[in-house]
């Protein structure tokens, strides 16, 4: 399921949370049996549940016996064959942004952890993922309309999905495609797509290298990577059905989803993503000369999901000026770096602003599928850890203490411990894995007898009276066919090898609640000095002042200013976004958005020179006040 009105949470694709539960048990699965878990059992469920989730014609291997085929007529109605792919999370909607993410990111493990996943037994299965989510894009992308190229990503409607509980062999509702095209434009999805297409390609580059070719060089990375900086747009302007779902927060501009993408083209050697493979030095020019622009060195931000990138390709960036690529790049490179170690610090409590936790130890973003963002998290982290280790270069700096690689890998460890039982409950997150798991997922398909036992069709409505969501076999989970928000989707696959991800919707303890986020974990506290230069940002400068103080009620309150001002000589400010932390008052003068602190719509941006003001009011000293983020 995924996000339910436009202003709420992010939502979880189907499979990015199992996708990044996969892409962390692969890193894990080298571990074999570490921590009492069995990683590389828990890989193997985490890639089976893809198959749960697949549309159109199923294969003879097709593992999950209780499926058949659906989805045959995708696309037909728009005169384009969009049969195949992945349904979204246990809906029946093909949601292209997280879709393209969930491809990219399965990849991406297998790249990373190939090695152990053929271990585990499973890299074949995991291609095989990858191939099945990229396979029909490369009939609808090679389309071209005049000069540029046309790609139908999105199936089908939120509204009237959600209105229904039916099983995908029986969908009565509607199957409508929705294009990008020139008048039509839509950066991030198209962005991701060519991102997907990119790290898919190196994963077949020696197993199928026909295919490898035919995903890098048939116009479609390359196509769908200059059409989407060229028309630039919101995609979810284009594909309005997909806004109160998977709407882009974090924008198109010039845009994390295009530096992803590039990330993509540069960042392997030894298993070349597009740059190695072309070896056309311009994909680094490219991402070193965007650098501001394009908001890489930016954005600090300790969130990582479909609709925000910069951390992952941070991280990419860091990789290549670890392996000593860098060249006459080094420079930004380096502060793409110093971003990668904000992101790393801040996830295991050694920064200036740190992911709050759970009672158990677990990292808390949200109450909406809180979990896509743990196990995405622990994939970067692990993947840091490794690429940190295999250069020889020392730790991550962190404000609260130096972070060696093996802290970053069991922090990592002890959050994909947490989701397979090691939580307070004693209850794993991952359905069919440990002695005690929720016995019923949001998922329609699974919710509902199977059309191989019973092939009559189940209506629109007559799913609901058929559902088996009821409270279940342990009291804390509630599970019913319309109670999607406590849901949540996962994915392992960094404890058997080092790193996958898996995505399915699970009920979520209610010890994830906003009443218990506390951070009671033996991590290091923060040193008292602690502050945010160390990533203060090169051209955005934030000054505090206190202005006014009282007594009232044997309390004394305390007025600050906030000035936050554009350092650049000549380059405009936009998209900017502050983060606040320890603030115990009312703020006036920004909103809040779903990455921090924004200025009002009238001002949207700043120009060369110029400052804005916020103020806030409490009883404490002054908060945390940093950039979190923006594009010049």
């Amino acid at each position: 399921m995924t996000r339910g009105g436009g202003g709420a949470a992010g939502g979880a694709s189907m499979a990015h949370l199992l996708v990044g539960l996969v892409v962390v048990l692969a890193a894990m699965a080298q571990m074999a049996h570490g921590g009492g878990h069995d990683y590389g059992t828990a890989l193997s469920k985490s890639i089976l549940y893809f198959e749960a989730q697949r549309s159109g014609v199923l294969p003879a291997s097709q593992r999950i016996a209780w499926r058949g085929n659906s989805g045959l007529h995708d696309g037909k109605a728009n005169g384009v064959d969009l049969v195949g792919v992945y349904y979204d999370a246990g809906d029946n909607v093909k949601f292209g942004l997280p879709m393209a993410f969930t491809v990219t990111m399965m990849a991406w493990s297998v790249l990373e952890y190939g090695q152990q996943m053929a271990a585990a037994g499973e890299l074949g299965n995991a291609m095989e993922a990858v191939k099945w989510g990229t396979e029909p894009l490369t009939t609808s992308s090679r389309r071209t309309r005049g000069p540029t190229c046309s790609t139908e990503r999105s199936v089908g409607d939120g509204d009237s999905d959600h209105s229904c509980w039916e099983r995908p062999e029986d969908m009565t509702t509607s199957r409508q495609a929705y294009c990008l095209d020139p008048e039509h434009p839509g950066s991030e999805l198209a962005g991701e797509t060519a991102a997907a297409m990119a790290a898919a390609s190196l994963v077949f580059r020696r197993s199928n290298p026909g295919y490898a070719n035919q995903l890098l060089q048939h116009s479609l990375c390359r196509c769908l990577f200059e059409f989407a900086d060229k028309y630039r747009g919101r995609y979810d302007y284009s594909i309005s059905v997909a806004k109160n779902y998977y709407g882009s927060v974090s924008g198109y501009g010039v845009t994390d989803h295009h530096i992803w993408c590039i990330s993509f083209r540069m960042s392997y050697c030894g298993r070349p993503h597009v740059y190695q493979a072309t070896d056309n030095r311009r994909y680094l020019d490219y991402l070193a000369n965007n650098a501001e622009a394009l908001g890489g060195t930016g954005w600090s931000i300790n969130q990582f999901g479909w609709d925000i990138k910069y951390p992952g390709v941070q991280i990419l960036a860091a990789k290549f000026l670890l392996q000593g690529k860098a060249g006459e790049h080094a420079a930004v490179l380096q502060r793409y770096r110093q971003l990668a170690d904000f992101f790393a610090c801040s996830c295991i409590g050694k920064g200036s602003v740190n992911v709050e936790r759970s009672r158990g130890g677990m990292m808390y973003h949200q109450t909406w599928n809180n979990i896509q963002f743990v196990t995405s998290a622990s994939f970067l982290l692990a993947a840091y850890s490794d690429h940190l280790a295999a250069a020889g270069n020392g730790a991550v700096q962190c404000p609260a203490g130096t972070a060696a690689p093996s802290e970053l890998l069991a922090f990592t460890k002890s959050q994909v411990d947490y989701i397979l039982g090691s939580n307070p409950m004693g209850i794993s997150y991952m359905v069919g894995y440990g002695a005690r798991y929720p016995q019923r997922a949001h998922h329609r398909g699974a919710s509902i007898v199977s059309i191989k036992a019973s092939p009559s069709p189940v209506s629109c409505r007559g799913g609901y009276s058929s559902c088996h969501f009821k409270i279940v076999s342990y009291s804390a989970f509630f599970c019913a066919c319309t109670d999607f928000q406590k849901s949540t989707d996962q994915t392992i696959a960094y404890l058997h090898g080092e790193f996958t991800i898996k995505f399915m919707h699970l009920c979520l303890h209610a010890e994830i609640t906003a009443t218990s986020i506390k951070n009671q974990t033996s991590l290091p506290p923060l040193s008292p000095a602690a502050d945010h230069h160390q990533h203060a940002s090169p051209v955005v400068e934030i000054e505090q002042n206190a202005t006014r103080s009282w007594t009232q009620d044997g309390r004394t309150y305390h007025r600050y200013s906030v000035t936050v001002t554009n350092r650049s000589p000549d380059k405009t400010v936009e998209e900017l976004h502050i983060g606040i932390a320890k603030l115990y008052g009312p703020v006036w003068g920004v909103d809040r958005s779903r990455y921090g602190y924004v200025f009002p719509s009238w001002l949207p941006s700043l120009p060369a020179g110029k400052s804005a003001v916020f103020v806030y009011i409490h009883a404490a000293p002054p908060a945390n006040v940093w950039v979190t983020g923006y594009k010049l």
